[in-house]
């Protein structure tokens, strides 16, 4: 280990480590804080703030210019070098499975902005909002992508969740309709074997709320079921991403009779991004993203204009 690095044991090394932390998301160009506001929302003495810039300057991590009464300004930074100091490294998310394009084209947007932004964001794949949620909570995962519908309905129960980015309707799911197996029927009846997975809040939800007051059988079952239950009659109905390239192609689909469900599914077709409140380091990075260009990234991908990669 050099004597350079060695320096990041000392006292000056650890303020080096903070500082490091908030140039991250200073732009090269721009004025950094004053020593005296270090020493504010550091509690460190103002020496110490003066010898953490040194150590971060012989590092090459930064290069400052001061100009007089105008103050420093960070005229170049180091990206990669600045978080190896800093300790941060890449975020981890969760998101649905992408078997659609809309899932496939939010991955790929979110990828390749966060690449641009040289802090590539790595993502993992699940089924059911309540799994996801489960990895949040338990800091397997920095953020999670779920629908408005099914993150509201979290942040009701937990005040330490909030919505980092909402991306608008349609864009989760382009919408959720009923699927039945019998292409005479029109809608959920009396009597019928209706589909219902209790770990998707969104699809146990309008499902609860399509067959209100009506004698129904609710079968619990996987989501990715729903399909080959559907097909082979072992189910009568079931709501189902309308998305589902598999299930359009051989099986009828309804819109909602019921107005409550009509009523929430705007939001349950609208993606976000939930974080907890107490991750500053993580909603700072994230409202950074470029939330216009991840939608377009992903309206290419949907419309098979640019290759999905995830």
């Amino acid at each position: 280990m050099s004597r350079i690095w060695e320096s990041l044991f000392s006292k000056n090394g650890l303020a080096a480590k903070e500082i490091a932390k908030k140039m991250i998301f200073i732009e090269a160009g721009e004025r950094i804080p004053r020593v005296e506001d270090f020493v504010q929302s550091l509690s460190l003495g103002r020496g110490t703030v003066q010898g953490a810039l040194k150590v971060l300057e012989n590092l090459r991590a930064i290069h400052l210019e001061s100009r007089g009464h105008l103050g420093t300004f960070l005229i170049t930074k180091d990206m990669h070098l600045l978080k190896e100091i800093a300790g941060v490294g890449s975020l981890m998310g969760a998101m649905p499975l992408p078997y659609s394009t809309l899932y496939e084209g939010l991955a790929t947007g979110l990828i390749e902005v966060s690449d641009a932004m040289l802090n590539r964001v790595n993502l993992a794949y699940m089924r059911g909002s309540k799994q996801r949620l489960e990895g949040l909570k338990s800091r397997r995962y920095d953020f999670v992508v779920m629908s408005q519908l099914a993150a509201e309905e979290e942040i009701a129960q937990d005040n330490n969740l909030q919505i980092a980015i909402n991306f608008g309707p349609e864009t989760y799911v382009t919408r959720h309709q009923i699927f039945l197996a019998n292409a005479h029927e029109n809608q959920i009846k009396e009597g019928m074997r209706v589909g219902i997975d209790y770990t998707s809040i969104d699809q146990s939800k309008i499902t609860l709320l399509e067959c209100e007051n009506l004698n129904v059988e609710l079968v619990p079952l996987n989501y990715m079921q729903l399909f080959d239950s559907l097909q082979s009659g072992s189910l009568d109905a079931a709501v189902w991403n309308a998305d589902e390239t598999r299930a359009n192609k051989v099986l009828k689909k309804v819109d909602f009779k019921s107005e409550k469900a009509k009523a929430i599914a705007k939001k349950a077709s609208t993606s976000v991004v939930l974080m907890e409140k107490d991750r500053p380091e993580v909603s700072n990075f994230l409202l950074r993203l470029d939330k216009q260009l991840i939608l377009d990234i992903q309206r290419l991908v949907v419309e098979k204009k640019k290759l999905p990669h995830y």
